[in-house]
């Protein structure tokens, strides 16, 4: 089994090396800043699960509130959020103004079931916190088998 774990490793750093050199090319021929790529990344995420619950704890800064969308499914949940940013700068002879905006978006799926009416959300010091309590695991029911 060690040999199966190692094999899979390598092939994954291979992978990761792959797409590295392939990132490394597009900059170097279409101009695309290092900056420009980094936006795309995705925001810090943690989840914490316990025998009942998964709780999720994402850093969204400088995001409103009204701008976060999540959607949830029975095993996945999906959170997608923008920001827009204005600077002004004003000087004697000009003023300058600066737009940007980000967009993210993240789908995580859950190794059980998630009971999507008890989910709680909240967002504050742009923080999101979503608890995800656990449906409760189906108890086995057993058949009589009738001989004839």
């Amino acid at each position: 089994m060690t040999e199966l774990t190692l094999w899979r490793k390598q092939e994954i750093d291979k992978l990761r090396r792959d797409m590295d050199l392939i990132f490394r090319r597009f900059r170097r021929e279409f101009g695309v800043s290092r900056s420009l790529l980094e936006t795309t990344e995705a925001f810090s995420m943690n989840l914490f699960e316990t025998e009942s619950a998964v709780t999720l704890r994402a850093e969204l800064p400088g995001v409103a509130p009204e701008d976060i969308q999540i959607s949830l499914t029975d095993d996945a949940l999906t959170i997608k959020a923008h920001s827009r940013e204005d600077t002004v700068e004003k000087t004697e002879n000009f003023a300058r103004v600066a737009k940007s905006s980000k967009s993210f978006s993240r789908t995580i799926s859950f190794p059980c079931r998630i009971e999507t009416g008890a989910v709680k959300a909240t967002y504050q010091d742009g923080i999101l916190e979503i608890f995800l309590p656990k449906c409760k695991p189906t108890e086995a029911r057993g058949v009589k088998i009738e001989l004839k």
